[in-house]
């Protein structure tokens, strides 16, 4: 199986601040720092440091060195990363004192890939391998419906939850990855096992994975079994690449096998990793990192 994630690359310019801007508000942050990011770019770095060799495919501009870099740092193959005149996606963080963040997105390049790359890019896969994907780049439901006519696996975590989630056909996804924010668009449910329930009397070919915040996640297989893991305890630092951790995390595991209901623990335990830490990239732990602590928790 061979794994691609086509998503988003964006630098992240992270501000600390005592609380998140209010409407009206003007307030001065304590720091700026640059990452490299983007739900895509976090995703794959968690992907391959969980194990699983992974490539992507995205869009830079010239200003997108540092995220070429970073890929090259992960042993993550670039060579389906387009370099375009037009600038490199950004997001601005706010990051409070709680670790909790909020987060303003340009799309840049992410907003530039056309029907033709998508089509080109995944004539290089083929039925049964992993197609990871978002919502943060330009044709995510062609990419869905195309990536589904090839026979391939299909995770989806529709993210940032907006209008062009509407035109996705989710019966082809294999793997829908969602917090409770989404499971309430999705569904018009807040109760998690109603969302589950929904989703599943829908698509019913669909695995969900849930997360619930501090409250653990839950896996609902195509079949109906349903499987919960309590979350990792940690004071946050910072929430920003929790979510993309576990994705990756969760599916290399996935790939690999797993019983769902450790692989749900594994996920969870990288995702806590990652919120007592700062940054995006640099919170994602590596596989021996999170084996490390799922022994201690057993001790």
């Amino acid at each position: 199986m061979k794994a691609l994630v086509f998503g988003s690359l964006n630098i992240d310019r992270t501000y600390r601040v005592e609380h998140l801007v209010r409407p009206g508000e003007t307030i001065s942050a304590r720091s700026m720092e640059l990452f490299c990011g983007g739900k895509g770019f976090n995703q794959a770095v968690a992907l391959r440091r969980a194990g699983m060799n992974t490539a992507f495919s995205g869009a830079v501009g010239p200003d997108g060195g540092m995220l070429l870099e970073a890929l090259d740092r992960n042993g993550i193959d670039r060579s389906l990363v387009l370099s375009l005149p037009e600038s490199t996606g950004h997001a601005v963080i706010e990051v409070d004192d709680n670790g909790q963040n909020s987060i303003l997105i340009l799309a840049g390049t992410n907003g530039l890939i056309t029907p033709e790359r998508i089509r080109e890019v995944l004539d290089r896969f083929g039925p049964g391998d992993l197609l990871v994907a978002q919502n943060e780049i330009s044709h995510v439901d062609l990419l869905l419906r195309e990536a589904a006519e090839r026979g391939l696996v299909i995770a989806f975590n529709p993210s940032p939850f907006n209008e062009k989630i509407t035109a996705c056909d989710l019966r082809h996804v294999d793997y829908l990855l969602i917090n409770e924010t989404e499971g309430l668009e999705l569904t018009g449910e807040s109760d998690s096992g109603r969302i589950l329930s929904k989703l599943g009397n829908q698509y019913p070919r669909m695995n969900v994975v849930l997360t619930l915040g501090e409250n653990g996640s839950v896996f609902r297989a195509r079949d109906g079994s349903v499987v919960q893991a309590a979350a990792y305890p940690v004071r946050a630092v910072d929430t920003t690449a929790a979510g993309d951790t576990f994705t990756g995390f969760f599916l290399e595991a996935v790939c690999r096998g797993v019983p769902a209901g450790d692989t749900l623990r594994r996920a969870s335990v990288a995702a806590g990793i990652a919120v007592s830490r700062k940054g995006a990239e640099p919170s994602i732990p590596s596989a021996e990192e999170v084996e490390t602590a799922l022994l201690n928790r057993r001790e």
